[in-house]
């Protein structure tokens, strides 16, 4: 059977990982991976997740199985912390919920629900985006295009590009892939007129769009960061927003997350639930219970969730400081070089001006490891390499 099988090229991101693990050089420095770090190169456990778990551990009286769509009580918490406490599409009985592994788990859920629901649909996604988008929609055999959004030596999203090219050529009934906040390997987010525009654009051409959404907290502050969806949710008949809990709960490996839907009638929206249950049930069957607990035990605390807020927010004021050490440094070493861009963008990532060639020799050289397009993660620089660090980019460029 297995015979005529061919080898998988390894992913580009993952393998990075395995590489940088296996490098013995003392000044190693891995630019690659999304996960936040913090000044010692740690990737922690934030303080107000670890009271929580200790608080689940000990409550816990039983480890049978949730329902096909996980907890409920988590699911409530995730629509609030997303679109708020009294949003009108939970009023009008318009949104439905359920738990899944991670925001790969709800893409995956969306997706099928975007085939069954439309078997002609294209998925539109933004050039750049992740490379496990194209997995994810090629394995629901959808049909996948692109649209522009950033071009790394203009250093700005190309929304008329964008808006053009989706009023052009999208037809009613498609899907439209759109970033949340710091979301976009680019680092550059839509502004909120920008949202209302795509919003416009959704409701005159039948768009449907799907936000992923994984950094909430990591741009401007919580609230704020969930603009778009918000607004979405509030002027559309129709959306989807996949949520991770991975990076703002730091529960990475816990493969938590959730998939939101909003449909046009209380009735819709029951059978778009219906299709997802059963979707989940052809795959995963069941949710992993763990870290949906422990962020329900968080966000149900009236004493932790200060606490997780104030983490969170130390967590964004290091990106931010990562970012303007990085900008000052490289420029005192090349002062006719303009990196100022990477302070207009948020988040953990953005795109260094550098060719594949010369991110190998980075990477051969100085055992500094980020992926072929030049895009970085912002925290897996600390104030003790930073200088190691900018002069290496520097010298290279």
């Amino acid at each position: 059977m297995f015979e005529h099988l061919q080898a998988q090229a390894d992913d580009p991101i993952l393998s990075l990982i395995g590489a940088y693990m296996q490098d013995s050089y003392p000044q190693k420095v891995d630019l690659g991976a999304g996960v936040y770090k913090d000044e010692l190169g740690n990737a922690p456990i934030m303080e107000a997740v670890k009271k929580a778990e200790r608080i689940h551990i000990e409550s816990q009286v039983t480890k049978t199985y949730t329902g096909i769509g996980g907890d409920p009580e988590f699911n409530h918490h995730m629509e609030e912390l997303v679109l708020g406490a009294k949003h009108p599409a939970k009023i009008s009985q318009r949104l439905r919920t359920l738990q899944t592994p991670g925001s790969c788990g709800g893409l995956f859920l969306a997706s099928h629900l975007i085939k069954r629901s439309n078997d002609n649909a294209t998925v539109w996604v933004s050039n750049p985006t992740w490379g496990n988008h194209y997995a994810i929609f090629k394995g629901a055999h959808l049909t996948i295009k692109e649209y522009p959004y950033y071009t790394v030596g203009a250093e700005s999203i190309d929304f008329d590009g964008m808006m053009d090219t989706l009023r052009q050529q999208a037809q009613a009934g498609d899907a439209v892939l759109l970033h949340g906040c710091c979301h976009n390997p680019s680092g550059a987010d839509l502004s909120n007129k920008q949202w209302r525009q795509i919003t416009e654009l959704a409701l005159e051409k039948g768009l449907v769009p799907l936000i992923d959404q994984a950094y909430q907290g990591f741009g401007k502050g919580l609230d704020e960061d969930a603009y778009g969806a918000r607004y979405m949710a509030e002027h559309l008949p129709e959306l989807l927003i996949s949520v991770s809990c991975s990076k703002n709960f730091t529960v990475y490996r816990e493969r938590t997350g959730s998939l939101s839907v909003i449909a046009n009638t209380p009735k819709q929206a029951d059978i778009a639930h219906s299709q997802l249950l059963a979707a989940a049930r052809a795959s995963y069957s069941i949710p992993p219970a763990c870290g949906a607990a422990i962020v329900k035990t968080l966000l149900s605390s009236d004493e932790l969730v200060p606490l997780w807020r104030n983490e969170l927010d130390s967590m964004r004021e290091r990106i931010i400081t990562m970012r303007s050490l990085l900008v000052n440094k490289i420029t005192d070493y090349k002062p006719d070089l303009n990196l100022s861009y990477l302070l207009q963008q948020n988040g953990m990532f953005s795109f260094l001006p550098l060719s594949p060639q010369q991110v190998h020799q980075l990477r051969e050289t100085k055992s500094i490891y980020m992926v072929d397009s030049g895009r970085i993660s912002f925290t897996g620089m600390t104030k003790a390499n930073a200088d190691y660090v900018a002069e290496s980019i520097a010298n290279i460029l």
